[in-house]
């Protein structure tokens, strides 16, 4: 099995990927992980995550276009004319 080792530098940072280790179980993944990623103290903590368990998110939706940082401008009046549309509370 492939395991994803993603490390901690410092406590309160973020984890961020530090590379991968081949391993037949946990339990030696973690010992690999440890010998290559902590013994010399460059990290305070590891994550080891299973390749097959990590999912790639990529539909987003329209949410998150952020309209009010493109250049043609931002109507307000049209984000919550929809808004209120959708939530079925037009004035009359």
């Amino acid at each position: 099995m492939i395991f994803e080792v993603f490390r901690q530098d410092r406590k309160g940072h973020a984890f961020e990927h530090a590379g991968s280790v081949e391993a037949p179980d946990a339990a030696f993944a973690e010992a690999y992980a440890r010998e290559q990623y902590g013994r010399r103290g460059e990290s305070v903590a590891l994550w080891l995550v299973p390749r097959g368990a990590i999912h790639e998110v990529g539909d987003w939706t329209d949410e998150f276009d952020l309209k009010y940082r493109r250049v043609d401008g931002y109507s307000i009046k049209a984000r919550l004319k929809e808004a209120r549309e959708r939530a079925g509370t037009t004035p009359p």
